[in-house]
């Protein structure tokens, strides 16, 4: 018995991983933070209970927290949550100074905009002489009016390739990273960059934004995604830090309300030029200059709507008839932990480079009774709507 102790004191502890970057990512590093990433949506503008928020963010071991600040329109309120997001961010890097927030600049603009003047350091990032002037709402949109009222009237799609455009995103994504955000999701970049040739629009506002976190950055660097299977300009110079994706999840049709992963569904990222044939995540060479076949990418319960057959076979990129999260905050708590095991497994298993977002919290088109936002908190009096997949999430990623 002595000896079988003696024999298990030799062994040594698996080491700490590594969270350490500073103006720029390895591959292991960008790695780590993946395979503990969750889409926590609005965290830093306090929707929930905030204390409770935080303290599941430390209890899980969460390292990189999506979509923690965004609007969706009213662009005129960014500088008043601004203040209030600082504060949160403070508290969450105080618990855990590795922690990355992701803020997000999306495929839509509104004539809010036009409300927000123009400071004197975004004409200074693009080299322009200041203006004492707004945001001009149509000089972001597409000649001739295309993808003009894509969202509803007045809420349209912006073009890249309108300087407008780029110093808007510029604008957003520099505030979130002088709050404490490390990382910025771009949304639609396709959508955004139909008419950019090259990419070169696209690459060029990124470059002036991860030129500025060389500065106001916490760690000197700033992770840039957006939903695609990657873009490269200049031959194979990766645009994005890493790739984002919904899951795409395919009835069982067999088998009411369940659903499975599947490599080449629909557009799919999984893959990576086995048996299925899937391209999967673009490779090049990243902004951090190292070399990859195919970039890592997190694929999440995506939000977009609800079908006009909610809980039916539909097909496509409806998961029974719902959007992803909705799909999933329907179902049976047992069945939710039991799905982001499978899912979790799957992927590792078809595609080392993808990492699984867990769901943390999103809102629903579809609400579950009166509950209109998921949240992953175990449910308690601090969370009463608490959806209670904390703890799965918490042992399966113990589990690795």
């Amino acid at each position: 018995m002595l000896a079988f102790a003696a024999l298990l004191c030799a062994v040594p502890s698996a080491a700490p991983r590594d969270y350490r970057f500073d103006g720029s990512i390895s591959r292991p590093v960008l790695e780590n933070y993946l395979s503990r990433a969750v889409t926590f949506m609005d965290l830093l503008k306090g929707v929930g209970n905030v204390d409770d928020n935080v303290r599941m963010v430390a209890n899980t071991g969460v390292k990189y927290a999506g979509r923690a600040i965004l609007l969706w329109g009213g662009e005129e309120t960014l500088p008043e949550i601004l203040p209030r997001a600082r504060e949160i961010a403070s508290r969450l890097h105080e618990a855990d100074p590795d922690l990355i927030l992701q803020g997000c600049v999306f495929e839509i603009v509104t004539p809010s905009v036009e409300k927000l003047p123009i400071p004197d350091w975004v004409f200074a990032g693009f080299g322009l002489k200041p203006q004492k002037r707004n945001f001009r709402y149509d000089a972001m949109l597409f000649p001739g009016g295309r993808f003009r009222d894509q969202w509803g009237k007045d809420a349209s799609v912006p073009d890249i390739c309108r300087l407008e455009t780029q110093m808007w995103f510029y604008y957003a994504a520099c505030c979130y990273i002088d709050i404490g955000c490390e990382a910025i999701h771009f949304g639609q970049v396709h959508l955004i960059g139909e008419q950019d040739q090259g990419w070169r629009n696209w690459w060029d506002m990124l470059s002036r934004v991860r030129q500025y976190a060389k500065t106001h950055a916490r760690r000197h660097f700033v992770l840039c995604d957006a939903h695609t299977h990657g873009l490269c300009t200049d031959g194979d110079k990766l645009l994005f830090d890493l790739h984002a994706y919904p899951l795409r999840i395919k009835d069982i049709v067999d088998r009411p309300q369940e659903g499975e992963l599947q490599e080449g569904y629909v557009d799919s990222i999984f893959g990576s030029g086995g048996p299925a044939g899937s391209p999967g995540s673009l490779g090049g060479v990243t902004p951090s200059g190292w070399r990859c076949d195919h970039l890592p990418y997190i694929v999440e319960l995506d939000n977009f709507g609800v079908s006009d057959k909610p809980g039916t076979h539909v097909g496509g990129c409806w998961a029974w008839g719902w959007d992803e999260i909705c799909w999933f905050a329907h179902q049976p708590e047992a069945y939710r932990n039991s799905w982001l095991r499978y899912a979790h497994d799957w992927i590792r298993q078809h595609d080392p480079n993808g990492h699984l977002q867990m769901p943390a919290s999103r809102c629903m088109a579809s609400p579950v009774g009166k509950i209109d936002r998921y949240f992953a908190n175990t449910q308690s009096a601090a969370t009463p709507d608490g959806f209670s997949q904390e703890e799965t999430i918490k042992a399966i990623w113990a589990s690795e």
